[in-house]
């Protein structure tokens, strides 16, 4: 894998989508400060990205959370906008574009390989408005190599399962309880372990995270890791009235939550 070097000016030059050359932070920064651009606006299609979408995204930097990766692409997903979303991992800038209702992803090179084996530094630097269309798209301008547009379910379920995040997305928390919506079908890699017999029992019952908690191989942790990413793939039921829903944060998280506005 390799980094796009600085030029004789000391500034990178950006590189088109279907180059697989990737981006050291450490250079993408000092451009950005340098020129007061992410670099890919040249790509940029539209002015700015939908309303709605830019109302979540500012809620999300008041609450600081702006680079949390889950709650940036839940809400491209509750939007269905697709969006250019700059990520960091392992030291680099990927470019990462989604097209929530196309149920695709493009990226020049393989990620969620990188995202299993270790995402510490796996945060968003900013979101812009997509630079490319997807396939089959009646406009054929800005569609790339064919080969570079993935599924976007698999990503979803390696975010999930995998990012640095390890609390249930907002729109999951509070009093709730759960279910399986009847056409939701998990992927074959969801099945592994316990996360098999839980999505099972889950298409059968509706439960909260702190019975989920308790189910065979589970525990708290991994119970909101497969309600975020059922939730992320389009396949959960939040159910609020329910005689079954239970408060989904802990005494400790609640506590968290009312001091840190005091900060």
């Amino acid at each position: 894998m390799t980094a796009a070097p600085l030029n004789e000016t000391g500034r990178g030059s950006m590189r088109d989508f279907d180059d697989s050359t990737l981006w050291r932070i450490s250079a993408y920064e000092r451009m950005r400060a340098e020129t007061g651009d992410s670099g890919f606006a040249r790509l940029q299609g539209q002015s700015v990205l939908a309303t709605t979408l830019l109302t979540e995204l500012a809620q999300l930097r008041q609450g600081e959370r702006s680079s949390d990766v889950l709650d940036v692409v839940a809400a491209c997903m509750r939007q269905r906008e697709s969006a250019l979303i700059v990520l960091r991992l392992r030291d680099l800038v990927w470019p990462l574009t989604i097209f929530p209702q196309r149920g695709l992803y493009h990226l020049t090179r393989p990620i969620i390989e990188l995202i299993e084996r270790g995402n510490a530094d796996l945060e968003v630097v900013t979101v812009e408005p997509p630079g490319l269309r997807p396939p089959g798209h009646v406009m054929h301008e800005r569609i790339a190599e064919y080969t570079k547009y993935r599924p976007l379910r698999p990503l979803l379920w390696a975010l999930a399962m995998h990012s640095p995040r390890v609390q249930l997305i907002d729109e999951l928390s509070g009093r709730a309880a759960f279910r399986l919506t009847a056409d939701y079908e998990p992927d074959p890699t969801a099945l592994a372990g316990a996360l098999g017999p839980a999505l099972r029992r889950l298409r059968l019952e509706i439960s909260a995270l702190v019975d989920m908690a308790r189910w065979p191989g589970m525990g708290r942790e991994r119970a909101m890791r497969l309600l975020n990413g059922v939730y992320l793939q389009g396949g959960l039921m939040v159910l609020r009235t329910h005689h079954a829903a239970r408060e989904s944060a802990t005494g400790a998280e609640r506590l968290r939550g009312w001091l840190k506005p005091l900060r």
